[in-house]
């Protein structure tokens, strides 16, 4: 399970240290093959163990394909999906054809969500996670009745 924010940065070839804290997690179960990929309506990159990304590209097989919405979806997920190693210094190197994309430079943010992590450029981050601050967590649209009985 993975939580928690770090600031990174990116080194010259687009390189990021995973921090020493998730190294094992990461290599258990998957010897450190991960998957990178666009997330599909946040500008920010997902990170997963590569069995958990092997369960969601199943469900995404099982939809239909004839439905536009679904072909859209397979098309951010899987057609940006990219195998990522983790090397002997504990990096992974994300791929120059999505680094654009979520505007990463230098400076980035690894979100911990769960089973996976969000990649975010610093300041988006930033800017996302204020604005939902500006509206409160609870104030969200469309956050099912249930998570009001989260005990904050």
């Amino acid at each position: 399970m993975f939580r928690g924010t770090t600031q990174i940065n990116l080194d010259e070839k687009g390189r990021m240290v995973l921090p020493a804290r998730y190294r094992d997690e990461l290599m258990e179960g998957c010897d450190g093959r991960l998957i990178l990929t666009l997330d599909t309506d946040k500008k920010c990159l997902l990170l997963y163990k590569y069995p958990d990304w092997q369960n969601i590209e199943n469900a995404l097989f099982r939809l239909p394909s004839s439905n536009p919405a679904v072909r859209k979806m397979q098309m951010i997920l899987q057609g940006h999906a990219t195998d990522v190693e983790i090397d002997g210094n504990g990096r992974i190197l994300i791929h120059p054809s999505l680094r654009p994309v979520v505007n990463l430079d230098k400076k980035i943010m690894l979100v911990g969500v769960g089973r996976r992590f969000e990649i975010w450029d610093l300041s988006v981050w930033e800017a996302e996670r204020d604005a939902i601050l500006s509206v409160g967590v609870l104030g969200l649209e469309g956050l099912p009745q249930e998570a009001s009985n989260i005990p904050l």
